[in-house]
């Protein structure tokens, strides 16, 4: 079963497309045909399949979950109390707990079945630089 993980820079909050590499390690991949999954091995940072075509659907979805979990400086988040590493700390965490850590990709004729304007993103909620681990695994 090909697995790989895949190293993801980000240099704050927002959404890092990731499509083409998972679309290589898939084509790599001996089988062609499955599932594939993707798993981010943190629990700031989730994962999202969206539109990939116009970048403002990027900027109104980050701009929508800040509104939606403000920083913990935030008067109306001073019910917080995880705030070891800062007031995006605890928010983070909300967000990728609405959000997911895993999702799962139909491969036929070794090819992600995703939609046309489909692409698979990691969802960045740290305002700080971060290095991501997100394992890619075509099981069959």
């Amino acid at each position: 079963m090909p697995q790989t993980v895949l190293t993801l820079s980000t240099h704050g909050q927002g959404l890092y497309e990731f499509t083409d590499q998972a679309a290589a390690f898939v084509r790599r991949s001996p089988s062609g045909e499955g599932l594939l999954t993707v798993f981010v091995r943190h629990t700031s940072a989730s994962l999202l399949i969206q539109e990939n075509a116009d970048d403002d659907v990027k900027a109104d979805l980050d701009g929508f979950f800040r509104r939606l979990v403000p920083p913990s400086s935030d008067a109306s988040m001073r019910w917080v109390i995880h705030t070891a590493e800062g007031p995006d700390d605890m928010p983070a965490h909300i967000k990728a707990a609405l959000t997911q850590t895993s999702i799962g990709i139909p491969v036929a004729n070794g090819r992600m079945m995703l939609g046309t304007w489909q692409g698979i993103y990691l969802f960045e909620h740290r305002d700080r630089p971060h290095r991501r681990e997100v394992v890619l695994h075509l099981g069959e």
